[in-house]
């Protein structure tokens, strides 16, 4: 065995087609490219987003800037915690997003998030149970196995424009008129 005697599988490596090497090869003068037209000629090629001579889809559609409200980007996303998931919670301990990480219910990440709390089971001990939201049968669930529920701020950012906040009402001018005046 020399290195001059490795060669593939059989069958493994085929052929490449010898286009356009004259008639006797079989694939002679047009190349199987068939006759004239875009295609046939060197560096033809049709647009992908070509539609047949139609005014092409990107054309048609309006020059849109940006995304809108309407987007997924806007949207919070909630973690789904549901009341069965708690009976791993011993009876009066503090169901807090760092617990439900530790307990493996929620990833790291998701723990970092919002969270919310559905009725989904039954609960039998108490808890103290903090979540960004609370389903209606959750929250009477949770009471009604003598827990108590607790609501987690959402951050909210402020706005970056400037508001009309800052201009005073015409109400509030007036407010400020008669107090000079009684002075």
């Amino acid at each position: 065995m020399k290195l001059s005697d490795l060669r593939p599988a059989p069958g493994s490596h085929k052929a490449e087609r010898r286009l356009g090497r004259g008639h006797g090869s079989g694939r002679g003068k047009t190349a199987g490219r068939g006759t004239k037209g875009q295609k046939a000629r060197t560096g033809g090629k049709v647009h992908r987003a070509f539609n047949g001579g139609q005014t092409r889809l990107s054309k048609r559609l309006p020059f849109l800037r940006g995304l809108g409200n309407n987007t997924e980007i806007f949207q919070d996303d909630y973690t789904i915690i549901n009341i069965v998931d708690l009976d791993l919670f011993e009876a009066g301990s503090q169901v807090t997003p760092a617990s439900l990480i530790e307990q493996g219910l929620v990833t790291a990440v998701e723990g970092k998030g919002l969270i919310k709390v559905l009725g989904n089971g039954e609960l039998d001990h108490a808890l103290t149970v903090s979540a960004h939201k609370f389903s209606t049968s959750a929250r009477a669930k949770i009471e009604a196995a003598g827990g108590s529920v607790e609501i987690l701020p959402v951050r909210v950012y402020e706005k970056t424009k400037r508001r009309k906040d800052n201009a005073q009402t015409p109400e509030a001018e007036q407010q400020e008129q008669d107090q000079g005046a009684k002075e």
